[in-house]
C-alpha cells in the first residue's frame, strides 16, 4: 500500500477537522499522519504541494452555543482547495453545553447538527469533503415497520446535498441504508483484523481451528461479520435467532421470549460471539448464558461499538459468575473511566487505521485491501501460532 501512495499524487492539500467530542481521536490520527509524512520525504523525494509535511493536519475549529442552546460552527483557517476529512462520534454523551446555566450531555442530534454546521463554514470552499462517522447517525432506524421515520436515510441525504463526497463508517448496521445516496461513497468498513490483533494479544494459549473454536452470530441480522471472521480464521460458525412475542409492544418492540441455537456441536470449544454493538447488553448476556449451558469452553465477545446503555452493573456480575471472558471493543466511540478500568475489558484501538485510511484516501488510492484484509490477518495469526504453539 505504500507503493501505491508514493507512486500516486495527492487530492489536495490535507486537512482533518476533529469536532467536539472527537479530538482525542482526532489528536491520535494526526499524529501517524504527521509521523509517516516527514518519514516518507526523508526516506525519498517526489513531487507533492506545499505544505504536504505539516506539524499538524488539524484545522482548529469551534462550536459556541448562545445561552439559548442555540450554536453555530466557526474554521479558524483557510480550507479554501483542501481534501478535508471531518471526524465525528455522535455517541459521546460526555461532551455537552449550556443552556441558561445548566449543563446538559450531547445527543446523537447535537452531534450531528455540529457537524452540519462544520459543513456549512466549509462553505463550499474545500475541493472534497469526506466525513467520518464510525457510529452511522441513525443506523438502527434504517427501515420502516409501520407509520416510522427513516432517520438514516434522511441524513445521509442531508449530507449528500451539502456537499459531502464520501461518507466513511465503521460496522453500519445496515450497510443497504446506502441505497438512499446511490451516487455517493459510502463504505462501511469493518474491524476486523484489529478485533483479531486485540484478543490474541491478551489471550496468548487460544487453538484456531475448527476442533477448537468457533464464531457465533447472536442473531440473523449479525451473520454476515461473523461469516467473515470465520471464513478468514477457518472456523465453523453457528448462529442465535431471536423468538419473539408479537402478540405484545414493549418499549416499542415485540419482547424477545428465547435465543434459540442454529449451529453444531459446541461443547469444550472456545467460542466468539462477533456483532456490530453492544447496547443494553442483555441480548448477548442472554447468548452467553445459552452458550454456557451447552456446555461451551471460554468466551469472547467483540463488538464494534460498546454503548452500555444499562450500565456495567450485568456485565460485572456475569463476569464473576464466569458467563464470558474478555469483552473488547472499539474506541471509534467514547469510552467511560469505568469501562477502561474492567479486568474483563479490552480496547480494539483504531487510531491507527483511520490514519490508514485518511492517508490512502488523500493520495486518491484504492482502500481495498483495508476493507477487507484477509492477508493482514492471516498474517498476524501465523505469528501468533508460531510464537505460542
Amino acid at each position: 500500500m505504500e507503493n501505491k501512495i508514493r507512486s500516486t499524487t495527492p487530492y489536495g492539500p490535507l486537512g482533518v477537522i476533529a469536532l467536539h467530542g472527537c479530538s482525542a481521536m482526532g489528536e491520535r490520527v494526526d499524529q501517524f499522519l504527521v509521523k509517516w509524512r516527514h518519514e516518507r520525504l526523508e526516506t525519498e523525494v517526489f513531487e507533492v504541494y506545499e505544505g504536504y509535511e505539516k506539524d499538524s493536519y488539524l484545522i482548529e475549529n469551534e462550536l459556541p452555543r448562545f445561552g439559548s442552546g442555540e450554536g453555530k460552527g466557526v474554521i479558524r483557517e483557510s480550507v479554501r482547495g483542501m481534501d478535508l476529512y471531518l471526524m465525528v462520534d455522535v455517541c459521546n454523551f460526555s461532551a455537552t453545553y449550556t443552556i441558561s446555566g445548566k449543563l446538559n450531555p450531547m445527543s446523537p442530534d447535537d452531534h450531528f447538527q455540529n457537524l452540519k454546521r462544520i459543513i456549512a463554514a466549509v462553505a463550499g470552499k474545500a475541493r472534497r469533503i469526506t466525513v467520518i462517522m464510525p457510529f452511522l447517525y441513525e443506523s438502527r432506524q434504517h427501515n420502516r415497520s409501520g407509520r416510522e421515520s427513516l432517520d438514516c436515510a434522511l441524513a445521509l441525504q442531508e449530507l449528500e446535498k451539502m456537499g459531502v463526497d464520501q461518507i466513511l463508517t465503521f460496522d453500519a448496521h445496515d450497510e443497504r441504508v446506502q441505497n438512499a445516496i446511490p451516487l455517493t461513497t459510502f463504505e462501511s468498513v469493518p474491524p476486523a483484523y484489529q478485533f483479531v490483533k486485540g484478543l490474541l494479544n491478551v489471550e496468548p494459549d487460544l487453538m484456531i481451528d475448527s476442533d477448537h473454536m468457533m464464531v457465533i452470530s447472536p442473531d440473523e441480522g449479525g451473520m454476515r461479520r461473523a461469516v467473515f471472521l470465520a471464513n478468514v480464521l477457518g472456523l465453523d460458525v453457528g448462529m442465535f435467532y431471536k423468538r419473539r412475542d408479537y402478540t405484545r409492544v414493549v418499549d416499542g418492540h415485540n419482547p424477545i421470549v428465547a435465543h434459540e441455537f442454529l449451529g453444531g456441536d459446541i461443547e469444550g470449544k472456545d467460542l466468539i460471539i462477533r456483532d456490530d454493538m453492544i447496547s443494553s447488553g442483555e441480548s448477548v448476556l442472554d447468548v452467553a448464558r445459552e452458550l454456557k449451558r451447552r456446555k461451551a469452553a471460554r468466551i469472547f465477545i467483540l463488538a464494534t461499538f460498546g454503548l452500555f446503555t444499562g450500565g456495567l452493573e450485568a456485565f460485572d456480575r456475569a463476569y464473576e459468575e464466569g458467563i464470558f471472558d474478555r469483552i473488547v471493543t472499539t474506541d471509534l466511540i467514547y469510552q467511560t473511566p469505568e469501562l477502561l478500568s474492567r479486568p474483563y475489558y479490552t480496547t480494539a484501538s483504531m487510531s491507527k487505521y483511520i490514519a490508514l485510511l485518511i492517508d490512502t484516501l488523500n493520495h486518491d488510492s484504492s482502500i481495498e485491501d483495508y476493507i477487507e484484509p484477509v492477508g493482514r490477518i492471516h498474517g498476524f495469526v501465523n505469528r501468533y501460532n508460531a510464537k505460542n504453539n
